[in-house]
């Protein structure tokens, strides 16, 4: 077996979007994705106990643009909930995703996600900020050392990025996505779509097939 042979099956068995994740539901988000930020605050009240999956950019997605930007607000003004633009916004966050996926680790990427994405979104900070991912980092029960640590460990990017691309061959082209067994919804109508299936009665039949 050649190294580039080595390299595709690490990358295989680093996408986390094969994992069934013991019958609960995935949710996949970006911190950057201002969509995502406004699923986190209400996945679990919708759906109940999930899974948090931290990926980086979807290959081939559309950058954010003005149209993104007005659906956000509308959307955060229907939920009154507050959106605030961070000043580098819609510059991605690689340091933060690397700590996200540090999270992840440990079992706290739930925790670490919504500290990060208040953070960012409600308070406009910028999460490539060192004092930012500190504080993110103790509100999720997470050493702050470590979790800095890691965010310069490219190593993390692997699984973040063999996400990514597990989604898009899954027909997942926007995030937030959402996993539920068999059955994927994605973009920033997808926790709605979600909570449909599960008023359907849909839900026990998609995790099942999981």
């Amino acid at each position: 077996m050649g190294v580039g042979e080595l390299i595709d099956l690490a990358a295989h068995r680093a996408d986390r979007s094969r994992r069934s994740f013991g019958g609960r539901i995935a949710f996949f988000f970006d911190l950057a994705c201002p969509f995502s930020y406004l699923t986190a605050e209400r996945v679990e009240r919708t759906l109940g106990a999930v899974a948090w999956v931290p990926v980086a950019p979807l290959p081939g997605a559309p950058s954010p643009g003005a149209r993104a930007l007005l659906a956000a607000e509308y959307q955060a003004m229907a939920l009154r909930l507050p959106l605030v633009w961070p000043d580098t916004w819609p510059e991605p966050f690689p340091s933060a995703m690397r700590a996200a996926a540090y999270a992840a680790s440990f079992g706290r990427s739930g925790q670490f996600a919504l500290a990060a994405s208040r953070l960012a979104f409600c308070g406009g900070f910028d999460l490539e900020d060192e004092e930012i991912l500190a504080d993110a980092a103790a509100a999720a029960g997470l050493a702050p050392g470590d979790l800095l640590a890691a965010t310069t460990d490219s190593s993390w990017d692997v699984e973040l990025e063999a996400t990514a691309e597990g989604l898009g061959r899954r027909g997942v082209r926007e995030l937030p996505a959402l996993r539920l067994g068999t059955h994927w919804r994605s973009g920033q109508q997808a926790l709605a779509e979600a909570a449909a299936l599960v008023r359907a009665g849909a839900l026990d039949a998609a995790l099942s097939g999981a």
